[in-house]
């Protein structure tokens, strides 16, 4: 039995519903207290609590985390904050007083991961060093989400999302053939350092499980490391004499894959292999074009890419996009319809996935991990008011 064990089996019947129905996941009985706000660490906290670990969110007193001002707004609060902070508690506590600092300390104690997202050097001048740390909650697994990471040139330099996607060179392949810069339409950056801190956690978890022996570690998660580290082909491109460029939705190194318009609306084809350029034909009635030299293979299909697109979006212009998707999928063709959030939050298949689940009357996205044992919940306890634990959570940590 862990601290969390103890921390989750100490709570009362109140919220054994709520946040501590999550004890039935694999993460069960892992105490996390989660310093983070935004997004990039929020995120993070978000999927180990639908993973079942336990989360009591620490929040300045007064305004708490800065999302809570967030659009857009809801039943009162912001939704923005609600969709990233279901299932966790909240405690208001000011570290730089010490009747909280006490109070913080005791949770530390019990807990398996401290989580934050403060620019380096702001938890030491707290009184917080990485040695204080570990050297008086030795087993404490501390995740630290940063821009720049703990050191190096930039690492004092305030970052958000989109100066990641800059600074990382995303906004260099994102947008159209002879625009300008374009962000990826969402938070890709902060998101994907959510995820990446909650590998590293996790691995870490896993390790001091494994051997008693070995002490909490220090996980230091950079958002620009993990935007560099989904650069995928066009790090390797830019090295090879070929950078890429800003090409719409069209994938570089084959054809046809692109968005086609239809008759009321979009549809993405993704043919990468002949198998699937002889069934885009076929679906399209175009088979004449198997014998057009400019298309005999992927290498020509892709120099002659915009001569392929004006033929095949005659034909797709003709049709819904709903007789298209029928047509090509039925020949195993990738396709998809360029769907609104509106027709996405109408998806059958989302719906049978269980991935839109409710949060205070909102539809958010769910957890997409299934394990098998463990019955994902259609419904998580409500992001908290702040400070909405604080008497609980207080005479439970004394």
């Amino acid at each position: 039995m862990t601290a969390g064990d103890e921390a989750v089996g100490d709570v009362g019947d109140d919220v054994r519903t709520g946040a501590c129905a999550a004890r039935r996941g694999p993460l069960h009985g892992v105490l996390v207290v989660d310093l983070s706000r935004v997004l990039s660490g929020p995120y993070c906290s978000m999927v180990l609590a639908d993973l079942g670990a336990r989360v009591i969110k620490v929040e300045p007193p007064g305004l708490g985390d800065d999302s809570r001002a967030f659009a857009p707004h809801a039943a009162g609060g912001s939704a923005y904050f609600a969709a990233f902070n279901r299932g966790k508690e909240s405690l208001a506590l000011d570290l730089r007083q010490a009747a909280d600092r006490e109070v913080f300390e005791r949770l530390l104690a019990r807990a398996d991961v401290l989580l934050d997202n403060y620019r380096p050097g702001v938890l030491a001048r707290l009184g917080y060093p990485r040695e204080t740390l570990a050297t008086r909650w030795p087993r404490l697994v501390h995740a630290s989400i940063s821009g720049f990471g703990q050191d190096g040139p930039y690492a004092q330099r305030t970052a958000y999302d989109l100066i990641i996607q800059a600074m990382g060179g995303v906004m260099s392949v994102t947008g159209n053939e002879g625009a300008g810069p374009a962000r990826v339409g969402t938070s890709i950056a902060d998101i994907a350092t959510g995820l990446f801190a909650a590998v590293g956690i996790l691995a870490a978890l896993v390790e001091r499980r494994a051997d008693p022996a070995v002490p909490g570690r220090f996980v230091d998660v950079a958002m620009l490391d993990c935007q560099v580290a989904m650069l995928e082909h066009a790090l390797l491109r830019a090295q090879l004499g070929d950078p890429p460029q800003r090409i719409g939705a069209r994938f570089p190194t084959a054809a046809p894959t692109d968005a086609f318009r239809t008759a009321d609306g979009w549809i993405v084809i993704g043919a990468v292999t002949e198998p699937q350029w002889r069934g885009t034909l076929e679906a399209l009635g175009l088979q004449a074009l198997r014998d057009d030299p400019r298309y005999a293979g992927v290498a020509q299909r892709v120099a002659n890419q915009a001569a392929l697109k004006v033929a095949l979006e005659q034909v797709t212009a003709t049709r819904p996009t709903a007789h298209w998707d029928a047509e090509l999928a039925a020949r195993g063709v990738p396709c998809g319809p360029v769907r609104s959030m509106a027709e996405l939050l109408a998806d059958p298949q989302l719906a049978w996935r269980r991935m839109l689940v409710d949060a205070a009357g909102l539809k958010v996205a769910g957890n997409p991990v299934r394990i098998s044992g463990y019955d994902t919940p259609t419904a998580r306890r409500p992001a908290p008011a702040l400070d909405a634990d604080r008497e609980r959570l207080l005479a439970e940590f004394r």
